[in-house]
């Protein structure tokens, strides 16, 4: 039975935080309480950073990362190296190659992968984009760092036939990380070594 609470607004509030990932209603509840204990400041200024989050965060034109501006500034610094475009899933991704310290590229942010089971086809992704950049001219090498699952091959080896008829360089990141794995939850030395030793994408 779902706990019943003393006051209604505290159920809203509770509710609305359990929706969130990994969030049950013991939790919530535990949240809302501490939000109720701080002043009123601090709770607006908290909602007003989520509010504007949502309303003003972009996605970059160019490779769909998360953006305040336009461009984001991965793909803007001039210090980086744009011949080479690491595609992952996610933008958690992004993050968690960055953290490496260990990749000086671009990326293209697909926005997950093909799933039939869970009704994502080429269609639903940033592949289109891709390719269309790739076309462009200036990249020299694609670097597959998808996860190690049956899903991240099958959108590997799909772009990679979409990438067919253009001169570059297609390599997959080293299997140090275990098949099945999530990059996001991977540790940032072996996710480091596995870009710096990349293989030849086979196909």
């Amino acid at each position: 039975m779902q706990q019943r609470y003393p006051s209604q607004l505290l159920d809203n509030a509770v509710e609305e935080f359990s929706k969130l990932p990994g969030i049950g209603r013991k939790t919530a509840l535990r949240l809302v309480l501490h939000l109720l204990r701080q002043e009123d400041q601090e709770v607006d200024r908290l909602a007003a950073a989520l509010t504007t989050m949502k309303h003003e965060v972009r996605y970059c034109k160019v490779c769909h990362n998360i953006s305040d501006t336009e461009v984001c500034p991965i793909c803007s610094n001039p210090h980086r190296d744009a011949s080479t475009v690491c595609v992952v899933e996610n933008i958690q991704d992004v993050m968690a190659i960055e953290n490496t310290q260990q990749y000086n590229g671009l990326y293209h942010v697909l926005g997950g992968i093909i799933s039939p089971m869970d009704g994502i086809g080429p269609s639903d992704l940033e592949i289109d984009s891709l390719v269309d950049r790739i076309s462009k001219g200036g990249v020299q090498e694609v670097i597959f760092a998808l996860s190690s699952t049956m899903e991240g091959d099958t959108t590997s080896f799909y772009i990679s036939r979409k990438l067919a008829a253009y001169d570059v360089r297609l390599s997959v990141i080293a299997r140090g990380i275990s098949v099945g794995d999530e990059l996001e939850y991977t540790d940032e030395v072996t996710l480091g070594r596995s870009i710096l030793n990349r293989t030849p994408f086979g196909g």
